[in-house]
């Protein structure tokens, strides 16, 4: 199995949505955006399979010395070997890997976030920056495209919080910021065992808005002359928004059930943004 292959595999075994755009991009910006999504997998995966928290710490430590390798092109790893072309042909910052990693280590040290600062620099590092590779791989002329990739990633990774507050909680994980839970009149007990209150509602409709503020933010930014490039994203952007309107109708519900799109739904949003910004 060649580097590359061992990405693709990586990829698919996920079952993500942000995979289902990778499908219209040039064959290299999508082999780009494979492996970048296959990095992203396996330090995720270092948080999520370590249960011993030593071993997930020495695990991390060794990815980031690891980066250091690739960008000193003695890569050891196969995502990172798989990389190593792409770094060079689309010019994707040493410090931006880094910071995922560090942001994985979040994870790793932290499970609740007292404000909105906190979880912000989290939603930058697991996300915002990821956002910000793959502008880099879609190619720009803007440099403005870089605000609107920041907050795109932003609002998709509020929406994941959003979607699994009750998946996470039963992990004994709340993102939800500890100040706005208290001043929602909302306990941590509360979201632990799931009770969907009128106070739920309201504290998760307040998620939900700021959310659509980031998505807002970021297709207002978006430079017109970038926009056909940056296409991929949009295509995420659409499906990512539709969920969370849809988690907008009961959003107290999420404590206790996931929602979903359906994969045909899916598709057609996606066809219906690749059209939209040809």
């Amino acid at each position: 199995m060649t580097p590359l292959q061992y990405c693709q595999q990586k990829t698919a075994e996920s079952g993500s949505s942000f995979t289902l755009s990778f499908v219209f991009l040039p064959k290299n910006k999508k082999q780009a955006m494979t492996v970048l999504y296959a990095f992203c997998r396996e330090v995720d995966d270092v948080v999520d399979e370590c249960t011993d928290y030593n071993v997930a710490q020495t695990k991390l430590n060794w990815w980031k010395q690891e980066i250091t390798n690739l960008y000193h092109q003695t890569p050891q790893h196969p995502v990172t070997q798989a990389l190593l072309p792409f770094i060079l042909e689309f010019n994707l910052a040493k410090e931006h890997f880094l910071e995922i990693i560090d942001g994985m280590e979040m994870d790793l040290k932290f499970n609740r976030y007292d404000d909105f600062s906190q979880l912000q620099l989290y939603c930058y590092r697991v996300a915002s920056v990821v956002g910000l590779l793959s502008a880099q791989i879609f190619g720009f002329s803007n440099r403005k495209t870089l605000k609107y990739a920041h907050d795109l990633g932003m609002a998709f990774q509020l929406t994941n919080i959003i979607r699994d507050v009750g998946e996470d909680a039963r992990r004994g994980r709340i993102y939800l910021p500890l100040d706005e839970l208290k001043k929602a009149g909302v306990s941590e007990e509360d979201i632990l065992q799931g009770k969907e209150t009128p106070a739920v509602k309201n504290l998760m409709i307040y998620q939900i808005d700021r959310a659509e503020n980031f998505y807002n933010k970021a297709l207002v930014e978006l430079p017109k002359e970038d926009a056909k490039q940056q296409r991929t994203g949009l295509m995420m952007a659409a499906i990512y928004r539709t969920l969370l309107r849809e988690i907008s109708l009961e959003p107290e519900k999420v404590l206790n059930s996931k929602t979903s799109i359906p994969p045909f739904r899916k598709l057609i949003l996606a066809i219906q943004a690749y059209f939209k910004y040809a």
